[in-house]
């Protein structure tokens, strides 16, 4: 597997050594922890995907055993673990439903149909989970609590995320031949929320994710991708530095710029991109790790950690920049939309982002 490269940004071998750094922090159960030492499915996930794209290929697939020993009988996973023993037990519909983007990332990678197999089963229980969360309008709350009750907040970022996972979700169907229709139904509506009735969604305005995420997730495109982007631009972009994970604070981390990029390249404004993703260089760590985040006014790194989900995220990034797998995965153009989402789309091509560069 040949590896991605930026030039003039990160060669082949940064690409390897934040692999290794990653891989470093991997623990024996195959679990790819926070700093502070707890694990969550979702930025377990997209930490697989990172060692995935480096050539870690056997510590991202031990990462995918442990989902598959953690995953409960309902299809969920606990919001967070410590050495493996649940620490909050509710059930997060955003990060159940991310194995599928994971697992669909794999084949994207290596086109083993053997993996996807393994993974099949755990897909399945894990979108049923979600879609058994949907309510009638469309938007998926944010959680299920350990009496089964649902939590009350409705996500934008979140539902984003679960759109693209609904979709990997349909895609990985067709592959294994085994039809979805409850998922096609859900991924439509999910999408027409999305687009057409922002009203739903618990605000949450200050977030850069909120942001960007419809456009990362596939909800918005074109023009109208083009549009939000322009809105939100100097709000949580700061120039030479990256993204600001909340607006009110002097603070920008590594993985949002770096979302952020791909969400730029799927409206094809790929120079913006890599300048964004040559500006965060900044909190690169001699052993290829990332600082999560840069605190602008105090001049330091905070918080004082590396996160395997920023690694993670960098190399998505540059994966994607560079045409590799990942550019697939988020364009999402060959993505089936599930039932009638082309009707409620409404987002046109083209456009251009001169006014933020």
């Amino acid at each position: 597997m040949r590896l991605p490269e930026l030039p003039g940004i990160l060669s082949r071998a940064d690409v390897a050594q934040t692999g290794a750094a990653i891989k470093a922090a991997q623990e024996r159960s195959g679990a790819l922890p926070w700093p502070d030492g707890h694990t969550d499915a979702w930025n377990h996930v997209e930490s697989a995907m990172g060692l995935l794209i480096s050539g870690e290929r056997e510590a991202a697939e031990h990462a995918y055993a442990w989902l598959r020993t953690q995953q409960r009988a309902d299809g969920s996973w606990a919001t967070s673990y410590i050495n493996d023993r649940v620490i909050e037990p509710d059930g997060e519909s955003n990060q159940a439903a991310y194995v599928a983007v994971g697992t669909w990332h794999h084949w994207l990678t290596t086109g083993d149909r053997a993996f996807v197999s393994l993974m099949w089963p755990t897909v399945v229980r894990a979108l049923d989970y979600v879609v058994g969360m949907q309510s009638p309008g469309g938007e998926i709350p944010y959680a299920r609590d350990s009496e089964g009750a649902l939590r009350g907040d409705v996500l934008i970022t979140g539902c984003s995320s679960t759109l693209q996972s609904l979709r990997c979700g349909l895609a990985l169907a067709d592959l294994v031949g085994e039809q979805q229709p409850d998922w096609e139904l859900a991924a439509g509506a999910l999408h027409h929320a999305l687009v057409a009735h922002p009203e739903v969604f618990t605000p949450k305005d200050r977030w850069s994710m909120d942001w960007y995420y419809p456009i990362l997730g596939g909800a918005l495109r074109g023009h109208r991708g083009l549009e939000r982007i322009r809105e939100g631009w100097d709000t949580f972009v700061v120039p030479s530095l990256g993204a600001r994970c909340v607006s009110d604070q002097p603070w920008v981390t590594g993985a949002e710029t770096c979302e952020l990029a791909i969400a730029l390249h799927t409206l094809g404004e790929n120079e913006t991109a890599l300048r964004l993703v040559r500006e965060m260089q900044h909190t690169r760590h001699e052993d290829g790790g990332y600082w999560t985040g840069w605190q602008f006014a105090n001049q330091v790194m905070w918080p004082s950690e590396r996160s395997n989900w920023t690694a993670g995220a960098v190399l998505l990034a540059v994966d994607a920049l560079a045409g590799g797998p990942s550019s697939q995965l988020f364009c999402a153009d060959d993505l089936p939309w599930g039932l009638d989402a082309e009707c409620v789309c409404g987002a046109g091509s083209g456009g251009s982002l001169q006014s933020v560069r």
